[in-house]
């Protein structure tokens, strides 16, 4: 009788990290972004003319993009929050086999938080006024605050070298997407 409730608990747990990856697949799914592995390679970096981005998203006043990265900030942390509490539920009532995988995802969810903190801040350090970002297993997605006349070959590249020197990810794992 214990063992299938300590079944059912991560079964339930198991369902709630998968539904949120989902719906994080779904909604990075849904913006535009640009591939970097189209945009850069080691000789386009040094070029201006290699680098492209597509801004044809229509502009947007600067309570809005302070808003939308409010919220990203909000959604993500309250995702985090949720699966830290399961985790941990499932520490208290698990097996020693369990908790040590559970600890291990709880492990995983820090480090990413850490990561993605250390990327927004450097890419805000860069000068631009706002960005989040989002780590997961298949890529990151970097949503920046779209600078004074646009975002330029430049800032896709900086943006680009932060992420690439902060998570380990190549650039066909990195999304970059202008918030205007």
């Amino acid at each position: 009788m214990k063992n299938w409730k300590k079944n059912i608990l991560a079964a339930s747990v198991l369902l709630v990290v998968c539904a949120g990856i989902y719906m994080n697949w779904m909604y990075a799914d849904a913006q535009q972004v640009a591939d970097l592995t189209d945009l850069l390679d080691a000789e386009m970096v040094m070029s201006d003319s290699g680098l492209i981005l597509d801004t044809n998203q229509p502009s947007q006043s600067v309570d809005t993009a302070t808003d939308y990265f409010a919220a990203v900030r909000l959604s993500r942390q309250e995702a985090r929050d949720s699966a830290v509490n399961l985790l941990q539920e499932a520490m208290a009532y698990g097996s020693d086999g369990d908790m040590q995988a559970s600890s291990a995802q709880l492990e995983k969810i820090v480090q990413t938080a850490l990561c993605e903190a250390q990327i927004e801040s450097l890419i805000i350090a860069k000068g631009y006024s706002d960005c989040v970002a989002y780590m997961s297993d298949n890529g990151i997605s970097v949503a920046v605050a779209s600078p004074e006349g646009g975002m330029k070959n430049t800032d896709v590249a900086i943006i680009a070298d932060i992420t690439i020197s902060q998570s380990g990810f190549g650039m066909e794992e990195i999304r970059v997407v202008e918030v205007q």
